[in-house]
């Protein structure tokens, strides 16, 4: 596989720029719908203190922090699906297939059985997925450097470890069991101010930096030892990358939960829409990843009011049949 070593900056900035639109108007159509319906006077009327306190509470401190959620973990799970799928050169691979979710999960679900408050949940969430991350990257090594079939096999197979012992956990769960599955099948409903600006803060911040290292990717994707010989330390730059992507999925994991198919099937999406070049695979999966799931988490709460459905869901019967489509398109 080859790729161009220039790019052309005004034709990224260009797609970048209608991308980042669509993100905005697809974000005011989310924070007009609910179950208090909202004109957009109304909202604008919000922004400049001027219009009820229930209008106000509504949009400053539910349907905003809801949303900058949904974009934060949107957009870094498309980006960390897409860099995965360029470092293991594995079309299959997405953020959960290495076993940090789990990790995560299982530090919430023990959280949770604790009694522990929200707080501690992520806390120890955070803490379940640096020991998964720290494990497969241990085992992942081999001679002395990452080998993509075993980083795979293992965060397979120390993600079914952990998922077997979530399930442990839950037998033990009475009145929590509910939000313990709600949790752990993709939910945005607990967003509050504090976790949605960090995990906006902490998914763009990794993503700009993931995204520096696109031409990189570029080149690891056509071989160890021409990336070697192209002046590339391999080992340290996919260290570098697999540590930057599998942080920000333990951080997103521990608010969200588990929410499939975003960081499988957006950058697919990307790739057929745009190149193969990760200079702009791996930005525009962040755009894209974070329309995605903000148009999915409107549906999620809209579409069987006055409840709401996990967001997980709503991607994963959306996910499910599109990527099967693509999959049969890429046959033909």
């Amino acid at each position: 596989m080859e790729f161009d070593r220039s790019i052309n900056l005004k034709s990224l900035m260009w797609k970048l720029t209608v991308l980042f639109i669509l993100l905005i108007f697809t974000s005011l159509f989310s924070l007009l719908l609910g179950s208090a319906n909202i004109n957009i006077s109304e909202l604008f009327a919000s922004f400049s203190g001027s219009s009820t306190d229930t209008i106000q509470e509504i949009i400053l401190h539910i349907r905003i922090p809801r949303l900058l959620l949904a974009i934060g973990v949107g957009g870094g799970l498309s980006v960390a699906g897409a860099v995965f799928q360029s470092l293991l050169m594995n079309p299959l691979a997405d953020p959960y297939i290495l076993g940090v979710s789990s990790g995560g999960s299982f530090g919430a679900v023990l959280a949770l059985l604790l009694g522990l408050s929200f707080i501690w949940v992520e806390l120890f969430s955070i803490i379940g997925a640096s020991i998964v991350i720290l494990l497969v990257f241990i085992i992942g090594h081999r001679f002395g450097k990452l080998q993509p079939n075993i980083l795979l096999l293992t965060g397979v197979m120390i993600g079914a470890f952990f998922s077997a012992l979530i399930l442990l956990l839950l037998t033990f769960l009475n009145d929590t069991l509910r939000t313990a599955i709600f949790w752990l099948v993709g939910n945005l409903a607990m967003a509050d101010n504090f976790s949605a600006y960090y995990i906006v803060i902490f998914s763009l911040i990794i993503s700009v930096v993931l995204s520096l290292f696109g031409y990189k990717l570029n080149l690891l994707a056509m071989g160890d030892e021409d990336a070697s010989n192209l002046g590339l330390n391999p080992k340290r730059i996919k260290s570098v990358i697999y540590i930057l992507a599998s942080v920000l999925v333990g951080i997103i994991v521990s608010v969200s939960g588990i929410i499939g198919f975003v960081g499988l099937l957006i950058p697919h999406f990307v790739r057929i829409i745009f190149s193969s070049d990760n200079r702009i695979v791996v930005p525009a999966s962040f755009l894209i990843g974070a329309i995605f799931l903000v148009f999915t988490d409107t549906i999620a709460r809209t579409v069987i009011l006055p409840s709401e459905l996990p967001v997980g869901v709503v991607t994963a019967i959306i996910g499910a049949p599109v990527f099967i489509y693509l999959l049969k398109k890429r046959e033909t």
